[in-house]
């Protein structure tokens, strides 16, 4: 039997939610392999919270920025929440962000920037405020034929959530089209979908997901006759849950984001969208 560290039972309890017993039983029946042990838990039911699974601790500050045709987000990462709602940190990702914005995110760090290179700004800002500060994730959007938005959650006196969103099939500088594209910003930002649509999901990860299902709904004692038709109809439930298109609009729950985005026209759609949250894979 694997010797299982309570570090590791905390750890999993963190990203699953659930009980630390049931986390110490599902590390000792997956000889301690966390991601096993993931999904172990999922099998049985015990998962609290599954959205959860992969999330560092990690605490830093988003900046997102749109100009003309372009828009970009920016995560910049630090130890300490102190640190990230200090004024210089904050000024450091938005300026960041335009770079982004303005020169692109290829060979980011070696850019050049305030009279050094990105990654050599972002070495002296650590050295600067006391702490291990390193560029985390960033998007970069280009649309000469759709309408760009961006949206920044704030928390804490940061950004903690950044989102980009590109409609299609509508006219640039449309206003109508740029009020539902903020609208889909913010509702992204809350909704956390990982896809666009059905169809982007990939085969594997949907196969898994089957699986799993499959287990659970066995494991739950329904007789085998039913449990295609149980796990098709908990499915449609991951589908919402993770794709864009199938959830419901967060101001409005009975109107969902497929129909907010048809009521621009029957060649309108969402083209591609970026959601970074501080913290979280």
């Amino acid at each position: 039997m694997a010797d299982i560290a309570a570090k590791d039972v905390a750890a999993l309890r963190k990203a699953t939610g659930a009980g630390m017993m049931d986390c110490k039983k599902a590390l000792v029946e997956s000889d301690g392999d966390i991601e096993a042990a993931k999904d172990w838990l999922r099998k049985k039911g015990l998962s609290g919270a599954a959205k959860r699974q992969g999330r560092a601790a990690d605490q830093g500050a988003v900046e997102v920025v749109v100009e003309a045709t372009t828009a970009a987000v920016v995560e910049l990462n630090c130890e300490t929440d102190f640190v990230a709602k200090g004024a210089d940190f904050k000024t450091a990702v938005a300026s960041l962000a335009a770079q982004v914005a303005t020169h692109g995110d290829t060979d980011l760090a070696a850019q050049p920037y305030e009279g050094s290179t990105v990654g050599e700004a972002i070495t002296q800002l650590g050295s600067r405020l006391g702490e291990r500060i390193e560029l985390g994730r960033v998007a970069r959007y280009e649309s000469t034929d759709g309408v760009l938005d961006a949206y920044k959650h704030v928390q804490n006196d940061r950004g903690t959530i950044g989102v980009l969103v590109e409609l299609a099939g509508v006219t640039p500088g449309d206003e109508k089209a740029k009020a539902v594209a903020h609208d889909i910003a913010l509702h992204i930002a809350s909704a956390a979908p990982r896809y666009v649509s059905k169809d982007d999901v990939p085969a594997d990860a949907l196969e898994k997901e089957r699986e799993l299902l499959t287990e659970l709904t066995r494991n739950e004692g329904k007789p085998d006759d039913v449990i295609d038709k149980i796990v098709t109809g908990r499915l449609n439930g991951f589908y919402k849950d993770y794709c864009l298109l199938e959830q419901g609009f967060v101001k409005e729950p009975k109107t969902s984001i497929a129909k907010l985005v048809q009521g621009l026209g029957a060649g309108a759609s969402v083209r591609r969208f970026a959601r970074i949250k501080v913290g979280e894979d």
